[in-house]
Parts: C-alpha cells; sequence; structure tokens
C-alpha cells in the first residue's frame, strides 16, 4: 500500500511527540515530513531555564537527535520556516521556496513572546524568552553588561531573572501587579516567594507600567508611567505568550485567539490536525507543556484512523524551575462563593500550604516550601475524590504510600542519588532523575517504560510522581484522572470493568475485539488485570488463565533473588498443631530447606526451595492438611490474631477463634492486590487491627470494623467503618467490604487508595444499606464455592488441567 504524506509544520516538543505517539499506532502508514524555522533538532523548550541558569547545557535539553529522525524514515528540514499553506493543491511553501505536497498535514508552530509596544521596543538588546537563540543572546549580553531588566514577574520572568543573576548581572523585576505569579499563586505565597529571591539578590519593582524604552539604538533604560526611570543594558520581555497561528489565518483556516480545533484536534479543514501552543480549544489555549502532550496522544489516534480518542480539555499545575525554590500550584487556588479553605502557615519555616473545597472536594491548591504532596493534590483534584474522611489530616500530606513509600520526615528533594525509591524492581532516585533528563521522559509511563519504577506494585508511583514534577517542573504530564489500561487501550480500567459486566464480555479475546485493543494478545500490563477481572466478574464460568499470573502465582511461591522460592503454608489465625510443625519439619528435611523463619503474619516460611520440588513439596504439606498461604499472590494474605479473652487478662472477646473464621471464610480470595486482616481482642490493638486492609478491634460490647490501613514505611491508619455487636455481624460486613472492593478496585490498588479514590463515605453507603450489604456477602460467598481447594494436591493426583484450572481460580 502506497503510504499518505504527512507534513508537520513545527519542530517542537507538541509536534514532534504526535509523531512518536503516531509511530506506536502506526509505524508504516505515512512518509512523514518535518519543517522547522529553528536550526536544531527536537528539543526540551521548558529547560531553557536551567541552560540560562548554567545547569545544563543545549545538548543535554535535546529530545529527539537527527538520528531519530533518519531511523524512522522521517526527512527533518530545520531552518527553513513553512510560509504558505496552499489548501487547494494541498502543499506547503517554504521561506527557501521548496515546495511539500501532503495529504494530512499538521500544524504545531507554537507561540510567540509578547512584546509590549511601548516606544523603544525595537532597540538591540530588547528580547523575548522563548528559544535557545533568545538564551544565546542573553548569555552574551551577560558576559558584555551588568544591568539587566526583565519585565513581567510571571513564572517565565522570574526564571529569567534567575538565570541573568546566576551569570553575574544586576537584575530588577519589573512587574505591573501587586504580587508575583498572581495566575499561579495567592498573596501569602507570592510575598513569601519574593522574600526568598531577594535574599538571592533581585531587585522588584511592583505596580510598575513600563512607558518607554531609553537609549539610542541599543537600551540603556526603561521609564514608567510616573515618571521614574532605571539604568538597564538589557530588556527580557516576559509578559506572556500569544499563539502562532498567521500561517493559518492565511490559509483561511478558521482562528480566533488561535487555530480553532475540535475534540479531535481537527481544523475546520478536516485534512489539517494542530496541536500545542498554536491552539484554541474550547475557547482556552494552553501554554504547559502536559495539556499538549494530551492533545498528541489524540492527534496521533485521529491520524492513525482509529478514531476513538477525544480531547476534552486538560487540568494544569505550576511548578519554579528557581533551584532551591520549592513552589507548586493547580486548580482554581481563589476561593469563591460557597469555597471553603484550609491553610497551613509557618512563616518562620518558610512553609505555606493552601486548599480550596468545594462540596469537600479540592478545587485547587498553592504550596510554597514543601510540594511534596503537590502530585497528590493534583491527583485528588482531578478524579474529585470526596476528602471528607481524612480532610482533618490532608494538609499534613499523603498517608496512602504503602510498602515502599517515603518516610514521614523524608523530602523528594533531600534525599540522595543513591536513595531506593522503587524497592520491587531495586531503582534508585539518580537512576529515574537521569532517565528523566536524558531521555527526556514526560510522564509516569515513560519512567516505568524506562526504569521499571512504578511498574510492579505500584506502591511507589507517589515518590515516581513526584521526582517528575520535580524534576521537570510544568512539563510533568500527570497521570490522568480516566487514565489507560496500558498502551494496548485507550479505555480505564474502570471503563474495562463495566464492559465487561454490562456487555457479558467472558473471556479476554471477547474483551480485546469489543475495546478495539492495539495488540491482539495484549500485553504483560494488561493481561494478569483483564484475567483478574474475568474472575471476579465470573466466577465459576472464566476458566482462569496462568499464563496471564506474574511468576509467583503460577509457581505458587515466592521467588527470591537467587531464582530459587519460598513456600509459606497457611496457618489459620496463626493456630497450628504438633501435627503441623511436624509435617513442616519433615518436609524440611527432605527438600533440604536452608533457612526457616517465623513471619510477622504467623506462619512458617521456608526458603531455598527449587522450582522442580514446589509441586512435590506442596502434595506432601497438602497430604499433611496444609494449604498454601498465598504469601506470592494478589490475594488474602494472613489473618492476624491475639491471644484474646482465653488466655489474656485483658481480652474483651475471643480474637483468635473469630480471626479464624475469617481466614476460613476469605482464604483463597483473589483481590485487586494483596489483602491482609487483623483482630485484636482488646483496645490494646496487639494485633495491629489499624493498619491492616480490614481490622477488628474487640471491645466489651461488640467490634469496632476498621479499613484501608497500610503498613511498610509510609503507615496509613485505618478508617473507622462501624461498631458492630455480633461475630456474624463481622463475617458479613467484612465480605460485603471484600466485595465490593474486589468488584470495584482497580488491579494493583492497594484498599489504602482505593478508599481515598472513592472515599470513605461511598463505601459506607453501600455497607450500611442492608440490602446492598446482603447481597455483596451472598456474591462473596458464591465466588467461595470456587475455591478453598489446594491446587498442587489437584495437580498431583493428576486431576485433568481443565479441573485443575477451574479449581486454581481460587476466589474469583
Amino acid at each position: 500500500m502506497q503510504k499518505e504524506k504527512l507534513v508537520l509544520i513545527g519542530n517542537g516538543m507538541a509536534g514532534v511527540r504526535t509523531l512518536e505517539e503516531l509511530l506506536k499506532l502506526a509505524p508504516e502508514r505515512y512518509e512523514i515530513t518535518v519543517f522547522g524555522a529553528e536550526p536544531h533538532p527536537n528539543y526540551n523548550r521548558i529547560m531553557l531555564s536551567p541552560v540560562l541558569a548554567g545547569e545544563k547545557s543545549i545538548s543535554d535539553i535535546i529530545l529527539n537527535e537527527r538520528d531519530w529522525y533518519a531511523e524512522h524514515g522521517i526527512a527533518l528540514k530545520t531552518g527553513d520556516a513553512v510560509t504558505r499553506i496552499d489548501r487547494i493543491a494541498r502543499k506547503v511553501v517554504t521561506n527557501s521556496g521548496e515546495e511539500m505536497a501532503y495529504d494530512r498535514l499538521l500544524i504545531a508552530t507554537g507561540s510567540n513572546p509578547f512584546i509590549i509596544p511601548v516606544p523603544g521596543h525595537d532597540k538591540s538588546g530588547v528580547i523575548g524568552f522563548r528559544d535557545i537563540a533568545d538564551v544565546e543572546r542573553m548569555l552574551e549580553a551577560a558576559g558584555r553588561y551588568k544591568k539587566a531588566v526583565v519585565i513581567g514577574g510571571g513564572l517565565l520572568g522570574l526564571e529569567a531573572a534567575n538565570g541573568l543573576q546566576k551569570n553575574g548581572m544586576e537584575v530588577t523585576v519589573v512587574h505591573l501587579m501587586d504580587s508575583l505569579m498572581e495566575r499561579q499563586l495567592d498573596k501569602p505565597a507570592a510575598d513569601l516567594l519574593k522574600a526568598s529571591l531577594e535574599t538571592r539578590g533581585l531587585k522588584f519593582l511592583m505596580q510598575a507600567q513600563t512607558a518607554e524604552i531609553t537609549g539610542d539604538e541599543r537600551v540603556r533604560g526603561v521609564k514608567f508611567a510616573d515618571g521614574s526611570e532605571i539604568e538597564a543594558d538589557l530588556v527580557v520581555m516576559a509578559v506572556g505568550i500569544r499563539p502562532n497561528m498567521a500561517l493559518a489565518q492565511d490559509a483561511g483556516i478558521h482562528c480566533d485567539r488561535g487555530i480553532v480545533v475540535s475534540d479531535t484536534m481537527q481544523t475546520y479543514d478536516p485534512r489539517i490536525y494542530a496541536v500545542g501552543e498554536c491552539v484554541q480549544h474550547r475557547n482556552v489555549c494552553y501554554g504547559l507543556v502536559a495539556p499538549l502532550f494530551d492533545q498528541a496522544k489524540v492527534a496521533a489516534n485521529h491520524l492513525a484512523n482509529l478514531g476513538i480518542a477525544r480531547y476534552e480539555g486538560s487540568i494544569t499545575s505550576t511548578k519554579l524551575k528557581v533551584t532551591g525554590i520549592d513552589l507548586f500550584s493547580a486548580g482554581e487556588f481563589n476561593e469563591g462563593e460557597g469555597d471553603e479553605t484550609l491553610v497551613l502557615q509557618d512563616p518562620g519555616a518558610g512553609v505555606y500550604k493552601k486548599l480550596v473545597l468545594r462540596d469537600n472536594r479540592v478545587k485547587g491548591a498553592v504550596m510554597y516550601g514543601d510540594t511534596l504532596d503537590g502530585s497528590w493534590y493534583f491527583q485528588l483534584l482531578r478524579e474529585g475524590t470526596d476528602i471528607s474522611a481524612f480532610r482533618n489530616t490532608i494538609l499534613f500530606g499523603q498517608h496512602d504510600l504503602g510498602d515502599a513509600g517515603h518516610g514521614d520526615q523524608t523530602r523528594i528533594a533531600s534525599l540522595g542519588p543513591e536513595a531506593e525509591i522503587c524497592g520491587c524492581n531495586g531503582v534508585c532516585k539518580g537512576e529515574i532523575v537521569d532517565s528523566i533528563v536524558k531521555q527526556g521522559l514526560f510522564t509516569l509511563e515513560d519512567v516505568r517504560a524506562h526504569t521499571k519504577a512504578s511498574s510492579s506494585c505500584g506502591s511507589c508511583t507517589g515518590l515516581v510522581e513526584s521526582i517528575l514534577a520535580s524534576t521537570v517542573g510544568e512539563g510533568y504530564s500527570a497521570t490522568p484522572s480516566k487514565k489507560p489500561m496500558c498502551g494496548c487501550t485507550e479505555f480505564s480500567h474502570d471503563e474495562v470493568i463495566a464492559g465487561i459486566r454490562e456487555y457479558q464480555l467472558k473471556d479476554m479475546d471477547a474483551v480485546r475485539d469489543f475495546f478495539e485493543w492495539k495488540q491482539p494478545d495484549g500485553c504483560a500490563s494488561c493481561r494478569p488485570a483483564l484475567n483478574y477481572y474475568l474472575l471476579s466478574s465470573w466466577p465459576g464460568e472464566y476458566q482462569d488463565d496462568a499464563q496471564s499470573r506474574f511468576i509467583n502465582e503460577r509457581a505458587h511461591g515466592n521467588i527470591q533473588k537467587d531464582g530459587t522460592y519460598s513456600v509459606v503454608p497457611r496457618m489459620f489465625g496463626g493456630l497450628c498443631t504438633p501435627a503441623d510443625l511436624r509435617a513442616i519439619a519433615d518436609a524440611c528435611d527432605k527438600y533440604k530447606v536452608p533457612e526457616m523463619k517465623v513471619t510477622g503474619g504467623q506462619r512458617i516460611d521456608m526458603f531455598g526451595i527449587h522450582k522442580e520440588d514446589l509441586p512435590a513439596m506442596w502434595k506432601d504439606l497438602s497430604d499433611a492438611g496444609l494449604v498454601s498461604g498465598h504469601a506470592y499472590g494478589k490475594a488474602l494474605r494472613t489473618v492476624k490474631t491475639c491471644a484474646g479473652k482465653n488466655w489474656c487478662r485483658f481480652g474483651t472477646q475471643d480474637s483468635t477463634g473469630l480471626g479464624v473464621k475469617l481466614e476460613q471464610m476469605t482464604w483463597g480470595s483473589w483481590m485487586p492486590h494483596k489483602f491482609k486482616l487483623a483482630v485484636s481482642g482488646c483496645p490494646r490493638n496487639c494485633a495491629e487491627a489499624t493498619i491492616k486492609d480490614f481490622g477488628i478491634v474487640c471491645v466489651d460490647s461488640g467490634y469496632e470494623l476498621h479499613v484501608g490501613g497500610n503498613g511498610g514505611i509510609k503507615v496509613r491508619v485505618t478508617d473507622l467503618l462501624c461498631k458492630v455487636e455480633t461475630e456474624a455481624d463481622v463475617l458479613e460486613y467484612c465480605a460485603a467490604f471484600i466485595q465490593k472492593y474486589r468488584e470495584e478496585g482497580r488491579y494493583l490498588e492497594r484498599t489504602a487508595p482505593w478508599v481515598e479514590r472513592v472515599g470513605l463515605q461511598y463505601i459506607k453507603d453501600a455497607i450500611f444499606d442492608e440490602q446492598q450489604r446482603k447481597a455483596l456477602a451472598e456474591r462473596f460467598r458464591y465466588s467461595q464455592t470456587f475455591s478453598q481447594i489446594d491446587p498442587w494436591k489437584e495437580r498431583a493426583e493428576g486431576n485433568d488441567s481443565h479441573e485443575f484450572r477451574k479449581i486454581e481460580i481460587c476466589a474469583a
């Protein structure tokens, strides 16, 4: 098939990101030509400030070297701007006179700096701050002159001022308003920022209106409307940008404040698409990088003729790229009628946090001095999470990061490059930062693909996102509220779950066909998730796909760093008999187990078992009545108990007996992630029930039920669900909560983030409604009729593979 011709006008970040996304979807569809007005290949424009400050070089910020274009068969024409679009003949004409025909045209001409049209604005030494050439001119001026004036106290102006000062210039920032960065900060945060910058030597003239740039051919000063004047050898205009739409206007393409595009990123000419700072979408023009990448993905989807993606706008966040200053803002941070404001302020420590709430949902956030939780607040804002359950602690930061999270006193900025961020894959901070900088990464998925960080259990996601935000500033493309399951589909976990149930999709092929999966067999990311969603949706009907499980689940043991496995038999509620211990000891002798350990979950772990010995070892243990503890599974792990009233003088209820009943009811249950229970016999809480996924604290009058806890480095204390009176109530409420989580939790999502994502009140509404609660509990009990049979015993006894797969569902 003859390739269509695609021409890209503009070699910037948005346009080239569109090509990158397109090459993933339809690498052979187009013959691609790129025209760039600048002489450079694609570079990271948002990192110009660190280049100006001397923290990076030009080569450090190149995103796609010329070899990349050649490797993908893309013709790159640099230093030759397109000057005319002939829509009738479907061709473009460049400044050099070259003509290029197109079948599809992509306009990504970006924006131009706004130069205030005051007298003298065209003098030598008056420049904008938009590209590499501007940076080179500023660096050249810094080497020859001493005094600089930056007009504009916004994000770009302050970054320019910081860079010029680091190059030895005396810098004065002139701003029309009474506070800096008024579009991103409220007054208290802006005052802290100004004070900090002043200690670094920057000077400020606030509420100053520029009237004239003075001098002969070259600038010598700036005169203001009140008649005052200051000296200047260099004037940098950083007062805003304007979409570069002149080329589109001349071609008769509909424009307003920018090139008007639809939700598919098409202009009014269906053969012409546009992305980036040059476009206007739903009356909004975006000047930050993250929304432009969202647009690029949608444009690529339609250029590839998939036709299913839509761009519906973006919520943006901002971070100042000035070393040593931590600042973050997002959403609508100026409260309006009906809004509430939460503020944490410590002027002495230079810390300020403000959250604007509406109906217990985050509407906007401003942070200065301590911005570690910025990505979490941004996620709460995007997803519209009800924060009422943790409103009283939200200003103190995120508390659901789980096993691989950061400690209470740790801050990303203070972590050294050797600090381990992802425990599952052994990835340190330095490796992540290096990949972000050298590979030009902007999204969590990019980091996962290059470093494996956050690609396993996902509990370090908050840390990785914070490193991304800290490293690339506003270029960070945060996890969207509608995040695709993986690169195989545009649909989210929630949409796939709903589709499976609504349209009766009962095997993986049916799901992939219905949702038009890009890869017919899926990938390592989506196959385990689809397998779980089908198991949980169709118990007894869907046949488990063992090849869509992680190696630990396929082998029924935890793989260790030397390639051997550990085996953990289940001990219900921590109880065991002499016969159990003899069976374990005999297995250890027979299979030459080099080490045994009593686990924190009240069980015995046997290490160093070879994979080929696992079936026989499990048969021996099964013959003795021992079954798997599922220490390897995304399933129920343990039910931790204390001695309870039968032995302990403080015990109020039979916690051990209740723990046994809970474990007998729930063991073998596949879950979105690992799941732990605990029963404490009194409020002294020896079983640590208040940091478990579901915890019970026994009191004289009954049982307190707690949900959504998490242990590890960063502890997330449970939320109190309710108090019940009988053991039967405990079992029913527990079954209902688990089933709600199993049906609605996303694969690899622990209960802690799930509870915070959907809101505790949402869960209470379901569990407290007697009809819903009993229905959930009944569905859980039904699913358990297909579990709780030891799979290794069945396999060892030679049952056919069909029956074994049915048994191995273990809790669909």
